[in-house]
């Protein structure tokens, strides 16, 4: 495909997804749909796709308009490229430019803040209440998101996991954000196709959420419930860490589906509970609630859920989670642990909601707690420890 074509791909996957439909499906069906395209082309449309998303008011006001095609003129402009080479009406490219979409756009810096930072102007007091340097953040939730590997300790080290994926063109170095953190450089999307990738040696995931793990108070021996595991990341992390009992739980077991697989690859056990066999296998010695949130730390790399958030949903988020602490809070055992995480940089959804239950529960209290943000390197996450008193 000429790269005119890409462009003209990605705004009619753009159109699509505007109507509703999930990215990622939308990617996968036309790729099916379009089976002339490789893989450089489907990797190149989806950069287009996911650079628009994540800029959408930025690029509709240099684009004039919020449409598929609006939205290419406009990610065209903000990398300085011209869209009339791109939109020449041949072959498989967008028709010319209309005189109207000729016209100069206009500066960025005139128009309002949440165009500016591609948020909606609902979300800004959020975050503004929540970061001391709230731009910042916003800006970086425009750029695309490093690729993070995880050290499955359990089979192998740092040093020698980048010998080995040296070894099939994967250059990786290790990441100060935690110990087992590996940012890919060059190669990234060979990763699940490798040797390395495929014995179980690394897996992919993001640097903080490693971080997250290695905040947990873990113990050989310990009996662990994963409470919200959704594909069970941060279950093979703990159990790459440490020996245990390690249990994964998930109000929806779909997004388990996957976990026995990646489990046996790393080669650790894992148990699978449904909702009725939680409380029949605890109490545990440490329960992690990484619970539904707005992802607002993870919009670099999902970044259509920024535009589909809205107040009554992150109201309901934060109802969610407050009954998942109440609920998890029984399954500790005596002197046992309650981690909550999110995946969010707001505190409403963080200290907020640990403050409040520890305020509404007495016999708990905050051991730690710690928010991660786009300048440590990876996305934003927080992590509370609370404690029995």
């Amino acid at each position: 495909m000429t790269p005119a074509a890409r462009v003209a791909a990605a705004a009619e996957i753009l159109d699509r997804i505007s109507s509703g439909e999930p990215a990622e499906k939308v990617l996968t069906t036309w790729a099916r749909q379009n089976r002339y395209a490789g893989s450089g082309d489907r990797a190149a449309i989806r950069d287009h796709v996911y650079d628009c998303l994540r800029c959408l008011r930025s690029y509709a006001a240099l684009g004039g308009g919020d449409s598929g095609r609006a939205l290419v003129i406009g990610a065209l402009r903000a990398a300085g490229k011209d869209p009339e080479e791109y939109l020449t009406g041949d072959r498989h490219a967008l028709s010319p430019m209309t005189e109207a979409e000729k016209a100069p756009p206009p500066e960025l810096s005139s128009q309002p803040r949440g165009v500016r930072l591609d948020c909606p102007d609902w979300l800004l007091p959020y975050f503004d209440a929540s970061l001391a340097q709230p731009d910042e953040a916003l800006n970086g939730l425009r750029q695309r998101a490093p690729v993070f590997l995880r050290v499955n300790l359990r089979k192998t080290d740092a040093e020698n996991a980048i010998k080995a994926l040296s070894a099939e063109g994967i250059s990786a170095h290790r990441h100060p954000l935690a110990e087992t953190a590996l940012e890919v450089t060059e190669g990234a999307r060979r990763i699940q196709s490798s040797d390395a990738y495929r014995q179980g040696l690394v897996e992919l995931q993001d640097a903080a959420s490693q971080a997250v793990v290695e905040s947990l108070p873990l113990k050989p021996g310990m009996k662990i419930l994963d409470h919200c595991a959704g594909g069970g990341g941060k279950t093979l992390a703990m159990a790459g860490q440490v020996s245990g009992t390690f249990h994964a739980h998930d109000a929806d077991p779909r997004r388990m589906r996957d976990l026995p697989e990646r489990a046996n690859r790393a080669g650790v056990e894992v148990a699978l509970l449904e909702t009725q066999d939680v409380l029949t296998k605890g109490p545990f010695d440490l329960v992690l609630c990484d619970v539904p949130c707005s992802g607002s730390g993870s919009w670099r790399r999902s970044p259509e859920a920024k535009w589909r958030l809205t107040p009554e949903r992150l109201d309901e988020l934060t109802k969610i989670q407050a009954q998942i602490l109440r609920d998890a809070s029984g399954l500790v055992a005596e002197g046992g642990v309650l981690a909550y995480a999110t995946c969010s940089l707001l505190s409403v959804e963080n200290g907020e909601q640990v403050d409040r239950f520890v305020g509404d529960h007495s016999g708990w209290s905050i051991s730690s707690s710690r928010q991660l943000d786009l300048r440590d390197g990876g996305d934003g996450f927080f992590i509370a420890i609370l404690k029995r008193d």
